[in-house]
């Protein structure tokens, strides 16, 4: 039989930490993950409970191991945070990231809480968007799509995580092929990586086709904008890469719409636009 390890919490948390350090640069914040994560338990209970013995099991192990090889944090724990809130994530969603809050306040900059629109989200990913959208506008409808069926996985997850199952409607489907409804309000975190731009190997972990968006990159992009102008849609919200900016200008430089305002991400980056028609 295999001997396990035992260890006190304390002891644990600087084995974990030291094991990381040569890969993750908050190591020992990542190993009061971990353990929390573990023990389901809090950062307080963790502080106070030093001295608590702890045996490794297959998981911890098992955890440890996966996170030396680069897989992200947020996959092991299938914890993620965003916009103040907790959703699950597994390797059939992208991670979502701080910036894309930034897209759901460009959307709220646009609508008051009263807003009983509908919403179509292409790309839905994890649900993140539609929900926290959802949580912020009571009145409006909801319609989350995305071609990857692992993805629509996840966001199932999470809207009955959040209690909104009844709110937000998810389909199969590529962009807006099977949505026929009117459409008030499209948002979107498209794909807009080139494809075959070399990235960090942690992203090796993530789904590729939520990603790269093309030869050029902001193919999908422009294939949103061009569904905006062409179905009457009054808004369109989306997250771009941080050098696209000059290529949607000259895009729609000669289309015809109401205002074109972009948003800078948290290094000063821009990082997304909002369309009016």
């Amino acid at each position: 039989m295999e001997r396990r390890t035992k260890r006190t919490l304390k002891e644990w948390q600087r084995f974990l930490a030291r094991s990381l350090l040569p890969l993750v640069p908050n190591a020992a914040r990542e190993a009061q993950l971990l353990l929390m994560h573990h023990l389901r338990c809090d950062e307080l209970h963790l502080l106070t409970n030093q001295n608590a013995m702890v045996q490794e099991d297959a998981w911890l192990k098992a955890a440890l191991l996966r996170r030396m090889e680069n897989e992200p944090l947020e996959y092991i724990t299938n914890k993620v945070d965003f916009y103040g809130e907790e959703f699950y994530i597994d390797q059939g969603a992208l991670i979502p990231r701080p910036e894309t809050e930034l897209l759901v306040d460009a959307v709220l900059k646009e609508v008051t809480d009263d807003f009983s629109g509908t919403f179509c989200e292409v790309g839905v990913g994890s649900g993140i968007i539609s929900i926290m959208l959802a949580k912020h506008l009571p009145k409006a409808r909801f319609i989350a799509v995305d071609i990857s069926k692992e993805a629509l996985r996840v966001a199932r997850k999470n809207l009955a995580l959040h209690n909104l199952e009844d709110r937000i409607a998810l389909r199969h489907s590529d962009m807006l092929e099977n949505v026929s409804e009117k459409i008030d309000y499209l948002v979107s975190n498209p794909p807009y990586i080139q494809n075959g731009v070399v990235l960090e190997s942690n992203l090796s972990y993530e789904p590729q086709n939520a990603l790269f968006g093309g030869e050029v990159g902001d193919e999908m992009v422009r294939e949103l904008i061009n569904l905006t102008l062409s179905r009457g849609i009054n808004f369109f919200s989306c997250e771009i890469g941080y050098d696209q900016k000059a290529i949607i200008q000259t895009y729609l430089k000669n289309k015809n719409y109401e205002s074109l305002r972009f948003y800078k991400d948290y290094a000063g980056f821009d990082r997304g636009f909002t369309l009016k028609c």
